[in-house]
């Protein structure tokens, strides 16, 4: 379970002397367990790896829309912890398709479907979205759907 073994590896990082690898273990432990006391649990009960996805997922975004607009301010010193920490958690998160990949479900869907206007995009958009669960990004989903409906 991907809750536990991030719960394990806090030891692990401690004695390596891994700084970066220790803060980003205790900030996942603590949005984790969160989320177990948000879904009215004990604190000291694990998330199943589905939801422990979900929580990866959030604080993945969360760093990369710090580190756009750290490089957007050109604060890259402040930018380049949060890349490493985004590294971390990527090693939890499953491999993401790229966006050929993601052209070929989306064209498949289209011609299985029928759907050709910008109107059905958002519709569209959402059941590729169930469809492609946790394997692509959401934002690459909606370009390429936008793009081929153009």
């Amino acid at each position: 379970m991907i809750h536990e073994s991030i719960k394990a590896g806090i030891p692990d990082a401690m004695r390596a002397k891994d700084a970066v690898r220790l803060q980003t273990y205790r900030s996942l432990v603590t949005a984790m367990t969160n989320e177990v006391v948000a879904k009215k649990r004990m604190p000291n009960e694990f998330l199943t790896d589905e939801e422990a996805l979900v929580v990866l997922k959030r604080a993945a975004n969360q760093r990369k829309d710090s580190i756009q607009q750290f490089d957007a301010a050109g604060r890259t010193e402040l930018s380049e912890p949060e890349k490493l920490e985004l590294a971390i958690i990527e090693e939890f998160l499953p491999e993401q398709m790229s966006r050929e990949q993601i052209e070929e479900v989306v064209k498949a869907k289209m011609a299985e479907t029928g759907v050709t206007s910008k109107a059905e995009a958002g519709k569209f958009t959402g059941s590729i979205m169930q469809e492609l669960k946790g394997k692509a990004d959401g934002s690459l989903v909606k370009e390429v759907v936008d793009s081929l409906l153009s």
